[in-house]
């Protein structure tokens, strides 16, 4: 049976007062999934305005654009299919000029959890799949399972996963693969609980649920594009245009505050630069100076919120902020001073 696309949307309120949106603003929800920011933030633009939803998903895109035109027939509306890490590109397609605000909402939707045919889930048997795009990939979450190297399987493990039992685990999927290779989540996830000794099994939630994650990130490369998706946001920001960023996991939110913290102050600045540094430092404003984090009531209606982060900045509207924006180089490498 065909789960039905619904989109509970995490810490709306919040969303919602941190974008403040305004009739006649450009809007950009590059995560559109199943509509539901979107849906509850259209009503600010106006008929003047403009929302922009991208989504890789495209049955998500399908869906989504169905249910926004028919609740908001008058508002103008772009969906565009593709991956938030090619912002730059989508955006060139609208041929506009800037856009007022943006939102990403990380991670996989509870619709893609629950379809059963999209092998994201450890609970349910299915094809070890876990794409989100399954359109343009090729490559599935078996096929990584079966092919790389223990080693290398060790490594995803305990990177994208942060395991502690990655070496074991690891080892178990190569021995086990010898015998089959793998087809079925469930396969994979009784082989991973299986190697987890049996103390470690009692506590932490199912003990295949950090390496489904890890394995997810590295097939979809959701943390190399997200560096990407997220400086192009602030290449195509308007000046007072605002950032809001959801995050489900440690791994996305170190990259999200790093690269607010790099926004705002630019690290390791040459000597000839120190004109142009100072422009840059005033351009970005963090709004956000500790994440914001769902109310237990909220994590009682909607239990997936639990983990969620939120953070926001804003580029500032003064005259010498817009002439720092045209100067400001490539972030990089840094550390943000809550770390």
């Amino acid at each position: 049976m065909k789960v039905e696309y619904q989109h509970i949307p995490v810490m709306k309120q919040e969303v919602g007062q941190l974008l403040a949106l305004q009739a006649g603003e450009v809007f950009c929800d590059c995560t559109l999934g199943g509509a539901g920011h979107s849906l509850a933030l259209a009503p600010e633009l106006g008929a003047e305005g403009l929302l922009i939803g991208i989504d890789q998903d495209r049955e998500a895109l399908e869906t989504s654009t169905k249910r926004i035109r028919q609740s908001f027939p008058d508002l103008a509306f772009s969906p565009l299919s593709g991956n938030f890490g090619d912002l730059d590109q989508l955006l060139l397609e609208l041929n506009i000029p800037g856009v007022d605000a943006f939102l990403f909402d990380l991670g996989v939707s509870s619709y893609q959890l629950d379809t059963q045919a999209r092998g994201f889930s450890y609970a349910q048997e299915a094809p070890l799949d876990m794409r989100l795009d399954p359109g343009s990939q090729s490559q599935t979450a078996a096929e990584i399972v079966n092919s790389l190297n223990e080693a290398d399987l060790a490594w995803i493990l305990a990177t994208y996963g942060e395991e502690r039992w990655a070496a074991r685990i690891a080892r178990a999927i190569v021995n086990e693969r010898a015998k089959q290779p793998f087809t079925t989540t469930t396969e994979l996830a009784e082989t991973i609980r299986a190697a987890i000794p049996a103390a470690a099994r009692r506590t932490g939630g199912h003990p295949a649920k950090r390496s489904f994650q890890a394995l997810r990130i590295a097939l979809n490369r959701e943390l190399e594009v997200l560096p990407c998706g997220l400086k192009a946001a602030l290449r195509w920001l308007n000046p007072g245009g605002r950032v809001v960023v959801l995050s489900y996991h440690s791994l996305e939110d170190r990259i999200v505050k790093r690269i607010f913290s790099e926004a705002q102050n630019p690290p390791n600045q040459p000597p000839e630069a120190t004109v142009f540094a100072i422009a840059c430092e005033s351009v970005f404003e963090i709004l956000t100076k500790r994440p914001l984090l769902p109310t237990e009531s909220e994590i009682k209606n909607n239990p997936r919120s639990a983990s969620a982060k939120l953070r926001a900045w804003r580029r500032q509207s003064e005259a010498g902020s817009e002439a720092g924006l045209q100067v400001c180089p490539e972030v990089g490498p840094g550390t943000h001073p809550d770390e």
